[in-house]
């Protein structure tokens, strides 16, 4: 019952004599929002992909839902991938698709429906992600970006999967925007149950929605737990990422408390 959703042991990576992770242990447990930091260039999208088995490993296990991807019958695999569903970084709509169709890629991939029962399908993703009705016909260039990262996340719903991978998923939108989406990820992943693996640099993703972060630096994870660990650790890179300039954003119960006393002395007579 409390098997790890996602395990992985002991994962290399490389590009030719390039070593991108080197032994990597990771753990997501059932339920669990987690966020996968990193420096541009670690290999955090490398991970998601390995996971996927989109990128060979070299060493290491990977276990999904219980199983070890390594020994899985073709059929079995497939079996196993319907499972889960990916918002690939940029939306990674197919551009020549309308967005119905987009959402009915996976349909028609893993599935044997009617085009009526797709089409059905495909509006109830549209209104779960907050898409109105007339999305369905546009193409992702008659999309703004934050349509597109709507219509990418119906896509990755399309099969009504338990594991939900997102790589940047608030990247290029606005804050306003950035924290609808943020809310929209939350309340689906309660609502449907989900266990989910974002790939992430904002702060206040972190902040909002995640139960736990897991930083990679030197092909590692160097430290995996909720916000307070991070913040706590004395890590050269944890230190400059969780309390550089950007990080200001983040409202900790601490600094919380501790601008309000600041408040309260300012305001008080000499």
């Amino acid at each position: 019952m409390n098997e790890p959703v996602i395990s992985v042991r002991g994962l290399d990576v490389a590009f030719g004599a390039r070593k991108v992770l080197r032994g990597l242990d990771l753990d997501v447990a059932p339920g669990e929002v987690l966020g996968f930091v990193g420096g541009s260039g670690q290999g955090k999208s490398v991970l998601t992909r390995a996971i996927l088995g989109l990128n060979p490993k070299q060493a290491g296990k990977i276990r999904l839902f219980g199983e070890d991807i390594d020994r899985l019958t073709p059929r079995r695999h497939r079996a196993l991938e319907r499972r889960w569903g990916v918002m690939f970084q940029g939306g990674a709509l197919f551009s020549s698709l309308t967005v119905r169709q987009n959402i009915q890629a996976p349909m028609r991939e893993y599935l044997k429906l009617s085009q009526g029962l797709m089409d059905e399908l495909a509006s109830l993703k549209l209104k779960l992600v907050g898409l109105p009705p007339d999305a369905a016909e546009k193409y992702p260039s008659q999309l703004s970006g934050g349509m597109i990262k709507r219509a990418a996340l119906a896509r990755a719903l399309a099969l009504d999967p338990e594991l939900l991978f997102l790589d940047e998923p608030t990247s290029g939108l606005d804050p306003i925007g950035a924290a609808e989406f943020d809310d929209l990820i939350a309340t689906l992943q309660k609502t449907l149950g989900l266990t989910v693996f974002m790939v992430t640099h904002d702060l206040d993703s972190l902040y909002s929605i995640c139960d736990t972060i897991a930083a990679l630096a030197d092909g590692k994870v160097i430290a995996h737990g909720p916000l307070d660990l991070m913040l706590a650790s004395d890590h050269p890179w944890l230190r400059a990422y969780f309390h550089g300039k950007r990080a200001r954003a983040i409202r900790r119960p601490d600094a919380v408390g501790i601008e309000a006393s600041a408040a309260s002395d300012a305001s008080a007579p000499a």
